[in-house]
């Protein structure tokens, strides 16, 4: 719906372009209001953590979007843009920090009379919002620089709330997943086949490899009683390994689903462990969360310090963007020291390869031609990758700063 912010006024000269808003948004208000119907429902099954809303509470809520969105229609499009940001952004906060999602949990709990003494953080979490999010802020910001192409509501709908992708992506872009959804497919069996095989191989990374290395990898419990520094090292590796098997194992099965679905998504890994330096991990690894920072933050960030008044020298300002991106990016995945501390690691670490890498290619000028010291040299430098993104990954897996710490000491064989 926050279509609507994007190009309210233009899309409403015409009664047609209204009958399908009204349309299309009556079906969204409509499966709202039934959803919330299910508090009243007698089941051993429960669709949600939480009990939905009352009844007189979802009409209210849907009351004031209405005058929201009307208001919204009077103020100028620049404005109307910004704060659509500004609020998504804010709920992003709201929803990944914890503390301020257990404020926002027991504040809603008052507004219904409920116990507040039972609020949880996780009450109000909402699966799959850190990629509605970016579909949001990517189409805003693309209005915003007049780049956004018009699609209709329930196109626009669609897209931000594509159940597949909404666990663990990938990111699509608008114009892709329009053309997809609009482009008439003629071998609908072949995309069944290659969708049906990509969800049996996420199934089988998932349950059957990464469910396995689960029991060894790196974990709260075993960065405390591992006191084997050989075996720290394995249980680390076996988190590298986990986690990718995991993570590209959901990719895997919303591509699937979505190939079924007669829509070809985006890649979102690619041999992301044999990478010779983070750079190139960076463009395997969450292949269209990194892209669409570089669009929309890196790259716009970059120019920005490089063509100020007073432009920063090109080492400060490659050291300022490369930091300053992947702690966004660790803020993205949550709102807690260890994640924003895994994005400065990374963000230290892409900044030295690439000071390296430029030094690397002076000296090596001459020595281009020779291929068994190239062969060397990305030997040795796609294990020093790994290990380095290994060690980075002990703030995911360990979420307690201090016990991170306690367990680097040991790997590196410090100790107390």
């Amino acid at each position: 719906m926050i279509y609507s912010f994007l190009n309210l006024q233009k899309i409403c000269y015409t009664s047609r372009n209204w009958q399908a808003i009204l349309k299309t948004l009556s079906i969204v208000f409509l499966i709202i209001i039934l959803v919330s119907l299910t508090r009243y429902v007698e089941s051993s099954i429960n669709l949600f953590p939480v009990r939905p809303p009352r009844i007189n509470e979802v009409l209210v809520a849907i009351g004031v979007f209405i005058i929201l969105l009307l208001l919204f229609s009077k103020v100028t499009q620049k404005v109307s843009l910004f704060i659509a940001i500004v609020l998504i952004i804010s709920l992003f906060v709201i929803l990944k920090q914890p503390t301020l999602s257990l404020i926002a949990s027991k504040s809603l709990r008052a507004l219904s009379g409920q116990n507040q003494a039972l609020a949880k953080f996780t009450d109000i979490r909402w699966i799959g919002f850190s990629y509605i999010a970016f579909r949001l802020i990517h189409t805003l910001r693309d209005k915003q620089k007049d780049r956004f192409n018009n699609v209709n509501l329930e196109t626009y709908i669609n897209y931000c709330l594509f159940f597949p992708t909404l666990p663990a992506g990938p990111i699509d872009r608008l114009d892709h997943f329009k053309s997809e959804i609009s482009h008439t497919k003629e071998d609908k069996l072949n995309d069944f086949a290659i969708g049906g095989k990509r969800i049996v191989l996420g199934l089988f990374k998932k349950f059957a490899i990464s469910d396995s290395l689960a029991l060894i990898a790196l974990n709260n419990t075993n960065a405390v009683q591992v006191d084997s520094t050989p075996w720290m090292w394995t249980a680390l590796f076996a988190y590298s390994f986990f986690i990718y098997f995991d993570f590209s194992g959901y990719s895997d099965i919303a591509i699937g689903l979505s190939r079924l679905m007669g829509v070809k998504m985006p890649e979102n890994f690619n041999k992301l462990y044999l990478m010779p330096n983070l750079a190139t991990f960076w463009n395997s690894w969450h292949i269209t969360l990194t892209q669409w920072f570089r669009a929309y933050f890196y790259n716009p960030f970059t120019r920005y310090l490089r063509t100020r008044k007073k432009p920063l020298p090109i080492t400060i300002a490659i050291f300022i963007t490369h930091v300053a991106t992947m702690v966004l990016i660790g803020m993205w995945h949550g709102l807690t020291w260890n994640f924003i501390i895994w994005g400065v690691w990374h963000g230290l670490g892409l900044f030295i390869q690439n000071r390296w890498s430029y030094f690397l290619t002076q000296v090596m000028k001459k020595r281009q031609d020779n291929l068994l010291i190239n062969n060397v040299l990305y030997i040795f430098s796609t294990a020093c990758t790994f290990i380095f993104v290994s060690v980075g990954w002990v703030w995911i897996a360990v979420t307690e700063p201090e016990i991170s710490w306690h367990f680097l000491r040991n790997l590196a064989g410090i100790g107390e």
